[in-house]
Order: structure tokens, then C-alpha cells, then sequence
């Protein structure tokens, strides 16, 4: 089964009815008819696009009133690194929603997206609010940087990356690198696989585009003790250097 065949009518209607629940004035039957039957032809993202499309025409428009209806159907907390994509999949087009409103509160959409990365993840959503708001979400960040939730602290690290896949380009690695070098240097040493990958992956990215910089950073870290996870993300960072 591919994951765009999980966003299927089956779905629809159990989003449907769980936001029914939470929202008051959702138009639980006008969101099911716009969709059911019409996303077969579509891929992964057309098919969250297309159910944002239906979210904008039935929900109430006060968008942060929508945000803390959303709070009400997050579920549990994942137990650990793993099983983002296995149990809170079916939270990625809310995250779409966020993604493509969140500059309309800012400060609301990133208190829902520490949240919301505990299930499953905010990387994508979080972009546009870097985008608009760079310095103040920047240095929320480096508080996440320091959050006892893996996925809280792996948020801060992955939403910055200047190449995440599927994703355009930001910069903000560049524009703000002193807060970035923070981040990544709060997470050098993370015992978590997850995190380490991520915080990797941001180096690699970086010598993309400025390999100095990333020269720099390394540097910095290496005049104090080591660690092996810091070990494994040097290199990891550094696996497309010759």
C-alpha cells in the first residue's frame, strides 16, 4: 500500500468525523461530499492540498479558534523516536492546514506545532513561520533545542535544514546563523538517532551552500570533549565531503 492510499474516502470520513466533534460549525458533510470519491487520481500532496482545499470551505474562518479546536483530536503522545509515520500520519493534512495559515497567527501556530510534532511532524509547517518570522521563532527554537521530548528537540533541528526534501529552500541557516549554530551545538551531543540524523543532515546541507560556515561550526565543537554521538554526526554531516 502506497502512503497517499491512506488519505482514501475511509479516512475522509473519520477525519471528518473527529473534527465534527472538536469544531464547532464544521460542516462535517459538506468536507465528506467535496472529497469522497475524488482522490484516487490524485498523489500525496494533490491529496492534501485538495483536503485543505475542502478544510478552507468548511471550517469557520476565525483561524485561531480552529487551531485550539485542533488541540481536542492530536491523541496520545508518541512513546518514543519512532512511529511518526506507523500512528500519526493521519495528522499530516492538518499540519498542511497549519503550513498554509499559520502566518495568520504566528504565535498560536507554533505552540500547536510543539505539540502537534509530538505525534507527528511539524517540519514542513513550521517553514513558512521561519519565512515571516525568522528572529522570533528562531530563538523559540533554541528553547526547543533544550526540550526533554525527542521529537520537540528534533523539530527544532529539522524545520532549519536549508535542502529538506520535499520542501522549498529557506535560508535562515544563513540569515540567523548564530541562533542556527546554537541549535545545533545545544543538539551535538543528543543520544537520540533521530536527533543525530537530523542535526547531520542540517551539516551536509550547509556545505551545500556555505561549506565555510559548516568548517566553522565543526571547529567550534571540536575544541571541547567529544562524544560518539557527536562523532557520528560529524561525519554523517560531512559523508559527501571528498
Amino acid at each position: 500500500m502506497k502512503h497517499k492510499d491512506h488519505y482514501n474516502d475511509q479516512y475522509i470520513l473519520e477525519l471528518s468525523e473527529k473534527l465534527t466533534q472538536a469544531v464547532p460549525d464544521f460542516d462535517g458533510k459538506a468536507f465528506s461530499s467535496a472529497l469522497i470519491g475524488k482522490l484516487e487520481d490524485k498523489e500525496l500532496f494533490a491529496r492534501f492540498d485538495f483536503i485543505v482545499d475542502a478544510l478552507d470551505v468548511t471550517l469557520p474562518r476565525n483561524y485561531r479558534d480552529n487551531i485550539q479546536a485542533f488541540y481536542q483530536i492530536l491523541g496520545p503522545e508518541l512513546e518514543q523516536s519512532t512511529g511518526m509515520f506507523s500512528f500519526g500520519w493521519w495528522l499530516w493534512p492538518i499540519g498542511r492546514y497549519v503550513e498554509r495559515h499559520g502566518n495568520e497567527d504566528w504565535e498560536a501556530s507554533l505552540a500547536f506545532l510543539k505539540e502537534l510534532t509530538k505525534r507527528f511532524t511539524g517540519e514542513y509547517a513550521i517553514r513558512p513561520l521561519l519565512k515571516e518570522h525568522p528572529q522570533e521563532v528562531m530563538a523559540e527554537l533554541i528553547v526547543w533545542s533544550k526540550d526533554p521530548n525527542v521529537h520537540v528537540r528534533r523539530l527544532a533541528c529539522e524545520g532549519i535544514r536549508i535542502r529538506l526534501p520535499w520542501s522549498e529552500k529557506i535560508y535562515v541557516a544563513l540569515d540567523e546563523f548564530d541562533r542556527y549554530a546554537e541549535i545545533l551545538t545545544n543538539l551535538k551531543d543528543d543520544p537520540e538517532k533521530f536527533v543525530q540524523k537530523s542535526v547531520g543532515n542540517n551539516l551536509n546541507d550547509l556545505y551545500k551552500d556555505a561549506p565555510e560556515k559548516a568548517d566553522f561550526l565543526i571547529s567550534e565543537w571540536q575544541k571541547t570533549p567529544s562524544t560518539k554521538a557527536q562523532e557520528w554526526i560529524i561525519k554523517h554531516g560531512r559523508r559527501n565531503q571528498k
